[in-house]
Order: structure tokens, then sequence, then C-alpha cells
């Protein structure tokens, strides 16, 4: 990964916040050095059940989620940046109450002009 595109680094950043916050967040608040990646009044979220957010609701379902696991681990299998997209393809690793919950999923993160994440569909 020496040769990244400036779309990718902002992916991976955006990776190593959320691993970086989830033993900390208590508050849908506390994901704000997250938000300084999102186009926040523009952000929509699409999950795997078809599901759309926008980024407060997005970010309540994270401290939902951050609250509710004891740590989390990604490996990265494969990452495209094409024009405004990447496409991040990664081995997930969830832990809590002794046990690991394993997946593999998929995120398109689609950039605004300003380099910042307007939208995301995910996949597993």
């Amino acid at each position: 990964m020496d040769e990244i595109g400036p779309l990718t680094r902002k992916v991976m950043q955006y990776q190593d916040t959320v691993r970086q916050l989830v033993p900390t967040v208590k508050t849908a608040e506390d994901w704000a050095p997250l938000a300084s990646l999102i186009a926040i009044d523009r952000f929509e979220r699409i999950g795997t059940f078809l599901e759309v957010q926008n980024w407060q609701q997005y970010a309540e379902m994270l401290t939902g989620w951050a609250t509710s696991v004891d740590s989390f681990e990604t490996t990265v299998r494969r990452v495209t940046e094409l024009s405004e997209l990447v496409y991040f393809e990664i081995e997930e690793r969830h832990f809590f109450g002794g046990k690991a919950h394993v997946v593999n999923s998929m995120t398109v993160f689609e950039f605004d002009t300003d380099a910042k994440i307007c939208h995301v569909d995910v996949y597993l």
C-alpha cells in the first residue's frame, strides 16, 4: 500500500479513527473525530439490510455498536480507488463476551469535490 491514492488514504484514516474510538465512545457526539471526514449535511449510508441513514442516525447506530463490543479489528483484503469512489474490502473481527464474530465486508465510499465522504454502501 505504498502507492495509495488520496481518497484511499482518507478511507484508511476513517478505519483507524473508528478503531481508536470504539473503546471510548459513550455518545454519538464522541464520533466528532470521524465526522471531520464526513460531508455531514449530505451524508447517506445504505446498510446491509438496505436501511438508509443520515449522519446523525449513523453516529447513533455506531454508538450502540461500539458500546456493545469489547474491541474491533480489521484486516484489509483489497482496496480500489476509482474516480470519486473507494471500494474497501475487509475482514472484520468483533469481540464481545470472550467470543469473536468474524465477517467479510465491502464498503463503497463515495467522496464529494471537497474529498469528504458523502455516501457509503455496505455489503456483507
